[in-house]
């Protein structure tokens, strides 16, 4: 049985406390890994030295492999697999940085993807160059209400898809989950365009990047099915009242019932045209993980199936759901309706622009958030 080597960048401090500005993803991947047979951790880095010894410790990496500097640490160690788990400003150098060495096989990284679009294409581009497997933790993908839904859809149970909905926190942070599981759904079909309007009036910062308040976004795929995507919290997420929705020719499936701020209700039921009324589907495990644990533990049901994607996927040389061409495709959904707010009109794909549009128009005074309220 082959043994990959593991290494971290970014540790972070422990996890006791996740908030906005951090959430110790270093932590749950690693616990992933370590779950695992065929995975040694061997290595971390991170610039506070502090938060690398630490993380060490947790995980019985030797003292000696502790590093502030990553490229020393890939020189020094040389790993099969590398998880970032930076924020999203420093992932593309980081990742192409990686990538440059010629050292790992492998890159999981966190999500969202980078702040622009241009570092999001970059880091794909240099991957597929390097012959160097890129993923990203779009980890929801293996939660079991998600894949029981997809299974309900391909059984035929509400006819032919015709449109993916969801209601997110966030088009950047949450949101690059939610459109990659509406592309989960559509079997990764391409969109053809995007149209959207957000309002951000109070500065709302999620791992060092700006997030809108509010947005109401629309598309299309390439194979005819349409889209549509309601953010932020009160009465104007309840248009969309669930975590993700399924409209066929035949009815309609719910995931994570109230998920937009409205009554809590099932994690996954279903309702048949003709039918009298919905159906609950059971499941183990709600939107974030399984139920009735900590958030923690609540992270690890879908984090180990993640890694186990990752690390098979090497294995056998062949792609990786969490790939960053599937990661690409769920980005430029979240670029392209910030581009159709800078614009103030439809995005047609491929988009042409390199920035981050929602970061230029707070720079250039076009949106004029106040501070956050305490």
């Amino acid at each position: 049985m082959t043994t990959y080597r593991i290494a971290f960048v970014g540790t972070g401090p422990a996890p006791e406390s996740p908030d906005a500005s951090g959430f110790a993803m270093a932590y749950r991947h690693a616990m992933a890994y370590d779950s695992r047979n065929d995975c040694k951790l061997v290595a971390c880095a991170d610039i506070v030295r502090e938060n690398g010894d630490a993380f060490a410790d947790s995980f019985a990496i030797s003292d000696s492999n502790v590093y502030e500097s990553y490229e020393t640490m890939l020189e020094e160690t040389e790993p099969d697999i590398v998880s970032v788990c930076v924020p999203p400003a420093i992932h593309a150098d980081i990742v192409v940085g990686c990538i440059q060495t010629g050292i790992p096989d492998a890159i999981h990284c966190e999500k969202p993807m980078a702040d622009t679009w241009g570092d999001c294409r970059r880091m794909v581009t240099e991957a597929s160059e390097g012959n160097v497997q890129l993923t990203f933790n779009h980890q929801r993908r293996f939660g079991g209400p998600f894949r029981k839904a997809k299974a309900l859809l391909n059984d035929g149970a509400i006819g032919e898809l015709q449109r993916v909905e969801f209601s997110a926190s966030t088009l950047f942070d949450y949101g690059s989950h939610s459109f990659d599981l509406s592309n989960f759904y559509v079997d990764e079909s391409d969109p053809k365009w995007v149209l959207a309007q957000i309002d951000y009036s109070e500065e709302n910062i999620f791992f060092g990047a700006h997030n809108e308040n509010q947005a109401l976004v629309q598309w299309e795929y390439e194979s005819g099915v349409h889209g549509l995507a309601v953010t932020g919290t009160g009465s104007g997420a309840q248009l969309v009242d669930c975590h993700n929705r399924l409209i066929g020719s035949d009815g309609t499936i719910e995931i994570g019932v109230g998920f937009g701020g409205g009554e809590p209700g099932p994690v996954l039921r279903v309702r048949r045209t003709g039918s009298t009324g919905w159906e609950t589907i059971d499941t183990d495990e709600d939107v974030h993980g399984a139920k009735d644990v900590t958030s923690l533990e609540k992270d690890q049901v879908f984090l180990r199936r993640a890694v186990a994607d990752v690390v098979e996927s090497l294995s056998s040389d062949e792609s990786s759901d969490l790939s960053g061409e599937n990661a690409l495709r769920a980005t430029k959904l979240i670029f392209g309706a910030w581009e159709s707010a800078r614009r103030r009109g439809r995005i047609e794909f491929p988009l042409s622009f390199d920035d981050n549009p929602l970061v230029a128009m707070v720079e250039s005074g076009a949106l004029t958030p106040e501070p956050a309220s305490d």
